[in-house]
């Protein structure tokens, strides 16, 4: 297994809910801490700072740790579990998912159910069962039972999913790419810089709790004040039955993404240009991306202090927010080609000129 498929099984495999992140900021600052300066912020986001031949222009490199997941809300009599999302769940995908809860014992494993379909009146078959409908069986058969495990009110819930290699050779499948993707770029690309002068000094964050309103980024990206910021994510893979080309004409192995536009966000347009001709001078293949119904970190990041310019570049993956998601090796490794190709052109004369 290679370094960087190691990587990301490492951070996807691990959890790290919105507001539980603890486990995946360890392996994090596994990773990080030999590669520049680490600090946090008070909520817990990772911030590594790594000074390259000039202390500015500052360049804030952020993928979020958090993943989707849900919380514990009630235990009723009979021993069943009610929970609400942390993050945003398609209900259609739940009814008959793995999770596993962690409490102050150890980790729980229980399955979303719902009233059988034998028992639903024929005009119910037809209609996807809502998540207030669902409940998570451990097993038990009193809410006693439950308790005697160690589930609480408040404890996390994870989907269930481990790390796969497909066939394919080239393509992974796993939950948590949402943005584990993300963090494993900043970290990559630290890596990748550290044997080589660049002009600026580079900020990898890796931010908390995005799922549930960019809160991570709010926080770090006062603590790091940058002068630019990238903004590292999954993005949406149209290249599936049912999505139609007009409204995605990204596919996985054909290249990193910039997102020219999300619900909080459009990118600073001569550093989105930057990116095009960076790529362009590298032979570096890109997509574009538009998100009409999300956000990400760079909804927070562009608007601290007096304005950040930023962007935002992705890696596809099929069935986001799901227990399941797939990448393609070749849109990660050229993703980090761009990014440190993109650093290097950033110096103090370049970034002043975004805004000139």
């Amino acid at each position: 297994m290679d370094s960087t498929l190691q990587l990301l099984k490492e951070l996807t495999e691990v959890y790290g809910v919105p507001g539980y992140e603890a486990p995946v900021r360890a392996v994090v600052r596994k990773y990080m801490e030999a590669l520049g300066e680490l600090s946090q912020d008070k909520i817990g986001s990772v911030i590594c700072k790594k000074t390259g031949s000039d202390e500015s222009p500052k360049v804030m490199l952020a993928g979020h740790m958090d993943e989707i997941g849900f919380m514990v809300k009630q235990i009723s009599p009979e021993g069943f579990i009610k929970f609400l999302p942390l993050g945003g769940w398609f209900d259609q995908v739940l009814l008959g998912q793995r999770v596993i809860i962690q409490t102050q014992k150890g980790d729980v494993v229980g399955v979303i159910g719902a009233k059988p379909p034998h028992l639903l009146a024929p005009d119910e078959r037809e209609k996807v069962v809502k998540r207030k409908d669902m409940y998570i069986d451990i097993g038990a058969t009193s809410k006693e039972e439950v308790e005697s495990v160690g589930v609480r009110l408040g404890d996390p819930i994870i989907p269930r999913s481990d790390f796969v290699e497909m066939a394919t050779g080239n393509t992974y499948l796993s939950k948590a790419f949402d943005d584990r993707v993300g963090t494993a770029l900043v970290i990559s690309v630290l890596q990748s810089l550290q044997n080589r002068p660049h002009p600026n000094t580079v900020f990898g964050v890796a931010t908390v709790m995005e799922e549930v309103g960019i809160r991570g980024a709010t926080t770090s990206v006062r603590a790091v004040d940058p002068d630019v910021a990238i903004v590292l994510e999954s993005d949406i893979a149209g290249d599936v039955p049912g999505i139609k080309p007009e409204e995605s004409s990204v596919k996985l192995g054909q290249g990193p993404t910039v997102i020219i536009f999300d619900a909080r966000m459009i990118p600073n347009l001569r550093l989105r240009d930057l990116v095009f001709s960076t790529a362009n001078e590298h032979g570096i293949p890109v997509q574009i991306s538009a998100i009409e119904g999300g956000a990400t970190d760079g909804g927070a990041i562009h608007l601290h202090n007096i304005g950040v310019p930023t962007v935002v570049i992705g890696v596809a993956a099929r069935h986001i927010h799901s227990h399941s998601s797939i990448i393609h090796r070749a849109d990660y490794d050229n993703a980090v080609k761009l990014l440190v190709a993109l650093i290097d052109r950033l110096d103090a004369t370049t970034v002043a000129n975004l805004t000139a």
